[in-house]
């Protein structure tokens, strides 16, 4: 299925926001540091999150290069794309994410590292499952234009969210409090193509964590491609 939205500036991303500052970003990598096992706990169901990745790896060549966004722990996706033969180089804000991810998929090649600050480029294609939920939306467009330059053009790049309409917003995540953004479903689509990205299509599925201090929640999927690259998306 192709999913078509009318292109329109979202309202929720002012230009003249401005953006989180590296260590305001970096306020969030201890969260996760405490949460690894919980997250696992919680999360261990993702049959979602593996069609998506399969569906990417049918569509690379073996050796194809993917980026991992927020790779967590490294399963199940580092682990799927690489078991494929594709090659995954996997960014994290946390250490411990990282740590477990080095450990998990150690023919994978893992950073601790902010998308903001990314400057490698050539990708095939790159996956976000609900790591840019962690930010702002002025910088949730500026992630995904830094995404843009980074893969090649036709590349693929497939995000996940939790569709809620929230900017920045303080919350509980599993008994933690974390700050998250949100888009209704079209508006998330709006963003990602006002990146640069030509939309291929959504899924939205229902889910409930594995543990009671995680609320179910739904959950967008989006299949991009990325078109030439035309300047300055932000």
């Amino acid at each position: 299925m192709v999913h078509m939205v009318e292109r329109q500036p979202d309202p929720s991303l002012d230009p003249g926001r401005a953006p989180t500052t590296a260590r305001q970003r970096a306020s969030q990598a201890p969260v996760f540091d405490q949460l690894v096992q919980r997250y696992e706990t919680a999360y261990r169901d993702r049959p979602e999150q593996v069609r998506a990745g399969m569906w990417l790896a049918e569509r690379l060549d073996s050796g194809a290069r993917v980026l991992d966004v927020g790779c967590g722990t490294g399963v199940p996706t580092a682990r799927q794309l690489v078991d494929a033969g594709i090659q995954v180089v996997g960014i994290d804000i946390s250490p411990a994410m990282v740590s477990a991810a080095s450990a998990a998929v150690p023919e994978a090649i893992i950073h601790n590292c902010d998308v903001l600050d990314l400057t490698e480029s050539g990708f095939d294609g790159a996956v976000a499952f609900f790591s840019l939920l962690m930010l702002p939306r002025t910088d949730i467009l500026r992630a995904l234009s830094v995404l843009h330059k980074a893969i090649q053009p036709g590349g693929y790049l497939l995000i996940s969210m939790v569709e809620a309409d929230l900017d920045d917003t303080p919350v509980k995540f599993l008994d933690t409090d974390v700050r998250v953004s949100g888009y209704q479903r079209d508006a998330l689509c709006r963003v990602v193509e006002q990146a640069g990205f030509a939309i291929l299509d959504m899924r939205v599925v229902d889910n409930t964590p594995a543990i009671a201090q995680a609320e179910p929640e739904t959950q967008l999927y989006v299949y991009s491609r990325c078109s030439p690259y035309d300047g300055d998306s932000q």
